[in-house]
């Protein structure tokens, strides 16, 4: 697999990552959380999105080999 694959799609996550944890935030400070707490949801999106992408890529590559 090329390099230049594999950083698109590192980037690519993080960007959807990154819009996760940014929806995650502004709807728990709608919801009336304060702001130590909204970035803890956050956070928790962020690594959610983060395990779930790897998660999917072992369970890829394990099925390819």
């Amino acid at each position: 697999m090329s390099v230049a694959v594999v950083l698109l799609t590192t980037a690519l996550v993080l960007v959807i990552a990154l819009l996760a944890a940014a929806c995650a935030g502004k709807l728990a400070r709608m919801d009336g959380a304060t702001y130590p707490a909204a970035l803890t949801r956050a956070a928790t999106a962020f690594a959610a999105v983060i395990t779930l992408a790897a998660t999917a890529t072992a369970a890829l590559a394990a099925l390819l080999n």
